[in-house]
């Protein structure tokens, strides 16, 4: 890392006093922008914190248009030929993206897979019950997979497991739909209902 010097050498490259140090950098810019010294270009195009162009000049020249306002020279489009840079405060710039990504993360549902069992001899109370249960799950917007577990002989007529998840499939379909037709695996048969696109 290059830190001041007080050999009367500053006077002649005054970025190293004023520019703000690499300890008052996030560690993400490496991994995403390039800042301050971090830019090894000849050249490059400016634009102001305004938004305004400032042109092409040398990196020397950007940084000090940067320094003379306490600012940071980011490079915002590397692959444009010359690269452009814009004058910002980094810092407030990466505090506003982060509030960005935490709000947009806020707003987004999260779709849970919810499971409701069902067996091949279940009374009708039980059956309304766990209907409605899949209805509600429906209506907040989740998947919702059923499933039934055969034991014993009833190995041997899982056609009456399938009839069963597919009478409750019929159910619900005021509220969802059928994405994954019932499939044995192992000793459970399982579907998968999607919420209905509102």
């Amino acid at each position: 890392m290059l830190l001041p010097r007080d050999d009367g050498w500053n006077s002649f490259h005054p970025f190293f006093v004023t520019l703000k140090s690499y300890e008052e950098v996030p560690a993400i810019a490496s991994k995403e922008l390039l800042i301050n010294e971090q830019i090894t270009d000849k050249e490059v195009r400016v634009v102001d914190s305004d938004g305004s162009q400032l042109g092409i000049m040398s990196v020397r020249d950007a940084m000090d248009r940067a320094i003379q306002r306490n600012l940071d020279l980011v490079k915002i489009a590397p692959q444009a030929n010359p690269p452009v840079c814009r004058i910002m405060d980094y810092g407030k710039f990466r505090f506003e993206q982060s509030k960005k990504e935490k709000e947009a993360r806020k707003n987004q549902k999260q779709v849970e897979i919810k499971e409701i069992r069902l067996s091949v001899n279940i009374d009708t109370h039980d059956f309304n019950t766990k209907k409605n249960h899949t209805l509600r799950f429906l209506q907040e917007g989740n998947k919702v997979k059923v499933s039934v577990r055969f034991r014993g002989r009833e190995m041997s007529h899982t056609s009456l497991g399938e009839a069963r998840l597919l009478e409750f499939a019929e159910a619900c379909k005021e509220f969802g739909n059928v994405d994954k037709p019932p499939k044995l695996e192992g000793r459970t048969m399982a579907m998968i209902i999607n919420p209905l696109q509102k």
